[in-house]
Order: structure tokens, then C-alpha cells, then sequence
């Protein structure tokens, strides 16, 4: 009697076939509902917080922004012209001073006396100059009676001519011990302000010591130098050429507080090929003294206005794949996308050339989270910051009465 083979079972297969669909289905499920519930946050759902401003349309001043360094017009190593001992300083550190103005002194008592030297030989060698002058009168007068002979005359005559130049000669050694005199007194060669002194009194300088005295910085006036990129070289130049002397505004490093108003002073002649810019000098008068030399200053080149032109504050242009764009906030409270031209900057808004119209909104703040089509609540951030500014205040106040009641 056989036994008969046993019979194969498909339920497994069935069984995790079931389960991959059920899972799969699951799995779209929750994907779905996670895209529905992102989409939600942009459109149709809880709308996004923005800041918006207008677009505008006024005459807009044109300006370049660079970052400058302060120099002074004229730098100065102030040494002595003389060797001797530092024996008075008139200045004090950091001191503005006039030019001539006297800085130092040193012991002049060995230059007078070769003053005096030179003096005493000047006079000796006038005095026989003038004894041989007078020797020729006499011998010219004999040789017109023919009491000498034509030959002592001219003797007299090259004598009387020795000695003048022998006077030259004493004259300029008194001129050179006179100025050698003078160089014990140090004086400012030029306006500005001194720096640290390098010599105390009492020590022996010389004409060739390195480090010098002290320094001396003009400050009044000084010059900022700063570089503008290749591309806008030619709106510097139509607008030197209409206004060689052009408004340049020097900002403190935060670009928060104007420092000092100057002018435009020159272009460099050559564009630097390493960095594709060039650059270009302008000049402060520096009343105020807030310019100080290799300080770090933000600068504004003005370079006139543009008439009638459509503007938006710079934050809202963005830039992707396809250019410049902006994102307008309609009536219903979405936004989309509005590809716009730009031109050049004016202070911190942009000015649009074409792609915008003067009256609509764009969003200015919150726009990292934003698409086109998203539902927007326009908020506005300048009121939240004073009313978080009052009540600090408020906080403040209260706080204070708080303690001064604690305190009675």
C-alpha cells in the first residue's frame, strides 16, 4: 500500500504579499498627508508672517558703496638736521600742532660757538678787503702821475679781488653755521597731529638716527582710498565728466553714523588686474577730526540721481534660477513671483528697471519660507519693535518702583 506525497501550501506567499500592500499603502498614506500638511503651511493653511514694504517711485540718488581706508595727505618722520644733546620737548603726545610750530631744542652751544668763529673771520678778511681797496684808489691815482708802475696797479688789483673772494668764503660759513643754529631748534614741517615721542631728553641724537624724533600725520585735510569694481568704472567717469568734484560721504564701520562729507579727488590710472577694480582717492576737510589715518570707514560715492524711477528696498530681491525676482503680495492676501530687471543701488533700496509698478507690495521679510501661490498675513515689524521697546520700558519703570518700595 502507498502513501500518497504531500501536497505543497501557498498560503505563505499570499501572506506577505498582503502585507507589502498594506504597507506600501500605508506608507503613501502618511507620505501624502505629510506633503498636504507642508503645502497647508503656504497655501490654503495657517498663513505666512511677512513684512512688506510699497514700491515707490521717486528721484532716486545714485551711489557707489566701498569699503575705504583713511590716509593722511602727508606723513612725516621728524628727525634732527644736527647732531647734539636733546635738551627740550615742547610737545605732547597726540598733540594737534601748527606748521613751524616748535617741537624740540637741543644744545646750541657748540654751533654758536662756531657761529661766533665764523663771524670773527668774516670781519678780519672785510677789513683787509677794504685796506686793499684803498691801497688801489691810491696806486690807480700815482699811476695817473706816473709815480708807479702799471704793474703794481694790477698786483693791487688781483689782491683787492683775493680778498673778496675770501669774504664769499666767510660769508657762507657764517650762512652754514647760522642754519646749523637753527637746526637746534626743531620745528613741525607740516600741520597734523604727533604721534608717540621715540627720544627722551637728555639722550644725544644724530642727523642719521632711523626712528627720528617723532612722527607727524596731517589730518586736516586727509584723503580716503577705496576701489570700485571694473563694471561700474564707466558710471564713475559720465559721472566725474559732468561733476569732477563728486559728493563722497565717509560712514563709521557699522555704516550707522556719518563721519565726515568730501569730494572726489582723483582715479587711478590703471585698473588692478588681480582684483579687477580701480582705485580712487577722495579728499575730507576733517573739521570735526572723526577721520583718523588707517582707519576703516565705509564710503558712499554719489554719482547724481535718476529721475522717476521705480524703487524697492534691496532685501526683497532675491536671486535664483531665473534672475532677479521679487515676491508681490496681491489683494488676497498671496504671493507670487515677479521676475524683475535691476539697476544700479541707491542707499539701501534698488532701482527696477522693469518687472514692477509703483503702489504694489513686496515682502521684504519671511521670504525664505515663502512659494508662489502661498497665503501670507502681512504683519508689521517696526511696530512690534516699539511696542517690544515700550514695554521694556514699562518692565523697567516698574521694576524700579518695585525695588524702591523694597528699599523704604
Amino acid at each position: 500500500m502507498s502513501t500518497p506525497a504531500p501536497v505543497k501550501s501557498n498560503r505563505l506567499p499570499l501572506v506577505l504579499a498582503l502585507i507589502a500592500v498594506l504597507g506600501g499603502g500605508w506608507w503613501w498614506h502618511q507620505h501624502q498627508q505629510s506633503t498636504q500638511q507642508e503645502a497647508a503651511k503656504g497655501k490654503g493653511g495657517m498663513p505666512l508672517a511677512v513684512g512688506v514694504a510699497t514700491v515707490k517711485t521717486m528721484d532716486a540718488p545714485l551711489q557707489l558703496n566701498a569699503l575705504g581706508t583713511v590716509t593722511s595727505a602727508n606723513a612725516v618722520t621728524v628727525r634732527s638736521r644736527v647732531d647734539g644733546q636733546l635738551i627740550k620737548v615742547h610737545f605732547t603726545e597726540g598733540q594737534q600742532v601748527k606748521q613751524g610750530q616748535l617741537l624740540a631744542e637741543l644744545d646750541a652751544r657748540s654751533y654758536l660757538a662756531t657761529l661766533t668763529q665764523a663771524e670773527g673771520q668774516l670781519q678780519r678778511d672785510q677789513a683787509l678787503l677794504e685796506n686793499a681797496r684803498i691801497d688801489l684808489a691810491r696806486y690807480k691815482q700815482l699811476n695817473e702821475q706816473n709815480s708807479i708802475s702799471k704793474q703794481q696797479v694790477d698786483t693791487q688789483q688781483a689782491l683787492v679781488q683775493q680778498y673778496e673772494g675770501t669774504v664769499k668764503i666767510d660769508q657762507g660759513a657764517v650762512a652754514a653755521a647760522r642754519v646749523n643754529v637753527d637746526y637746534t631748534r626743531i620745528v613741525a614741517p607740516i600741520s597734523g597731529r604727533v604721534g608717540l615721542r621715540q627720544v627722551d631728553p637728555g639722550n644725544i641724537v644724530h642727523a642719521a638716527d632711523a626712528n627720528g624724533l617723532v612722527t607727524l600725520t596731517q589730518t586736516q585735510p586727509i584723503s580716503v582710498l577705496f576701489s570700485v569694481p571694473e563694471a561700474s568704472l564707466s558710471a564713475v567717469l559720465q559721472a566725474a565728466s559732468d561733476n569732477p568734484a563728486l559728493h563722497v560721504e565717509a560712514w563709521d564701520r557699522d555704516n550707522h553714523r556719518k563721519l565726515a562729507d568730501g569730494k572726489l579727488l582723483a582715479l587711478d590710472n590703471q585698473l588692478n588686474t588681480s582684483t579687477g577694480t580701480i582705485n580712487i582717492k577722495a579728499s575730507f576737510a576733517n573739521e570735526k577730526l572723526q577721520l583718523f589715518p588707517n582707519q576703516f570707514v565705509n564710503v558712499n560715492l554719489q554719482l547724481g540721481e535718476r529721475q522717476n524711477a521705480v524703487v524697492v528696498p534691496t532685501v526683497a530681491v532675491q536671486l535664483g534660477k531665473m534672475g532677479n525676482y521679487v515676491y508681490t503680495v496681491g489683494d488676497d492676501a498671496t504671493v507670487s513671483i515677479a521676475k524683475v530687471k535691476t539697476g544700479p543701488a541707491s542707499g539701501d533700496d534698488t532701482i527696477i528697471e522693469d518687472g514692477l509698478k509703483s503702489g504694489q507690495r513686496v515682502v521684504v521679510d519671511g521670504v525664505d519660507k515663502l512659494r508662489d501661490g502661498a497665503q501670507v498675513k502681512v504683519i508689521d515689524r517696526a511696530a512690534q519693535a516699539k511696542e517690544a521697546a515700550s514695554a521694556g520700558k514699562g518692565n523697567k519703570k516698574r521694576g524700579g518702583k518695585h525695588h524702591a518700595s523694597a528699599a523704604n
